[in-house]
């Protein structure tokens, strides 16, 4: 189903607009796929992208400012986000040794083994873009990296 019918608009004000639109509607269909699969995991969104950045550092430590210098939504609170994580006992926080302002935090086991849950509904949720040709979505990619680059 095209955009238009999707949100019943049958014009824009330019193609430029469309595509404002296009990439805020696709962004909002995503979010709400991915929440479905990590639903049974009471994580959001914004907990998933801590945990995996928390797990791309395992087994070293990881502070709250290279967590949110790595987050995916700009916006989110890592320390909030952080407390939740560790009173679901995925990760554990200690001051840092060198640095008494700085808090490390690490992944558990518990964590690990329930991201290695996820990684497997992940395939589950890529495969439903499989008929997107790869050629296409490095275009994609590339269009949405160029968005990016070009206005900061």
């Amino acid at each position: 189903m095209s955009l238009e019918e999707d949100i019943k608009q049958e014009k824009f004000s330019s193609e430029y607009h469309k595509l404002t639109i296009n990439i805020a509607f696709t962004n909002s269909y995503l979010t709400n796929l991915l929440n479905n699969y990590l639903k049974p995991f009471d994580l959001s969104m914004q907990q998933y992208n801590v945990l995996r950045i928390i797990r791309g550092q395992h087994p070293n430590p990881v502070s709250i400012n290279t967590i949110t210098d790595r987050m995916i939504d700009k916006m989110s609170n890592a320390s909030r986000l952080v407390e939740k994580l560790r009173k679901k006992t995925m990760i554990h926080r200690q001051t840092c040794n060198t640095d008494k302002r700085q808090v490390d935090v690490c992944i558990t086991t518990k964590g690990l083994e329930i991201l290695a849950e996820i990684d497997a509904l992940m395939d589950r949720y890529e495969k439903k873009f499989t008929h997107i040709d790869l050629a296409e979505i490095s275009v994609a990619n590339k269009v949405l990296d160029d968005l990016r680059i070009n206005n900061k």
